[in-house]
């Protein structure tokens, strides 16, 4: 068996170092901030407005005040990633490289996906010195189910469209008809918005439970699947060069 040598180690090193300063560069460029400014005004506005109606503020708000500022954050990344490579010419690059643009997005991906928890964690740590007091990991890693899926759902369409603007329309549409049907899948597990910290009034607190933990397999799969497409689509050379 060969060893890897401390040459092969540091060349590992540097690789890895420039695939992240790019993809940083990608991640928080152009129209990144904004998205971030979106975020945190649409979740000071939502939490002021609730606030000054005296309306509870407990666990369940928090969840669904951060879901919105959460999509807001994986949204640029996600939909604009693959429309910026294009436009800097860093995707023939990467089709001439064996696998080596799976590399590039599968670090992309994950820099994204702590970036967004990261930001979300301290959103939700200023909520409980804000808002209520709430359990900080919990209420985070809950909200992340929904974000990671729909961001997970943008990458795909990026890969199919390979345009930001027009990704970043049927994203729109189907988040629409998502909130739409959102009502009518209310106390299922199929619904992409269900909050695991309102329980529905007359409704078993077990059953309720057990409707969540389906509800987070089905969603945790289904980002699973939009990623393992999104990277198999990126196979097909001709559709993007």
């Amino acid at each position: 068996m060969q060893s890897i040598s401390a040459k092969d180690l540091r060349n590992f090193a540097i690789l890895f170092q420039s695939m992240v300063k790019y993809n940083m560069k990608v991640i928080f460029g152009n129209r990144f901030i904004w998205f971030v400014l979106a975020a945190i005004a649409f979740y000071f506005f939502i939490a002021v407005t609730n606030i000054y109606d005296n309306n509870l503020i407990d666990e369940g708000f928090i969840y669904g005040l951060q879901i919105m500022p959460g999509i807001l954050l994986i949204f640029y990344p996600m939909t604009f990633g693959i429309q910026n490579d294009l436009d800097a010419g860093i995707l023939e690059i990467l089709f001439g490289i064996p696998d080596y643009r799976y590399k590039v997005w599968l670090v992309r991906l994950l820099l994204v996906f702590v970036l967004v928890f990261l930001m979300m964690i301290g959103l939700t740590v200023m909520s409980y010195f804000l808002l209520a007091p709430v359990n900080i990991f919990e209420l985070t890693w809950n909200v992340m189910f929904p974000i990671y899926f729909l961001g997970s759902m943008a990458f795909l369409f990026s890969t199919i469209i390979k345009n930001g603007n027009g990704t970043a329309v049927v994203m729109v549409i189907i988040g629409v008809i998502l909130l739409i049907i959102s009502g009518i899948l209310e106390r299922t597990m199929w619904n992409i918005f269900l909050n695991p910290f309102d329980i529905p009034n007359r409704l078993n607190e077990m059953i309720w439970q057990e409707i969540t933990l389906n509800n987070r397999i089905f969603l945790a799969v289904g980002s699973l699947l939009f990623v393992l497409y999104g990277l198999f689509n990126l196979q097909k050379r001709e559709k993007f060069i």
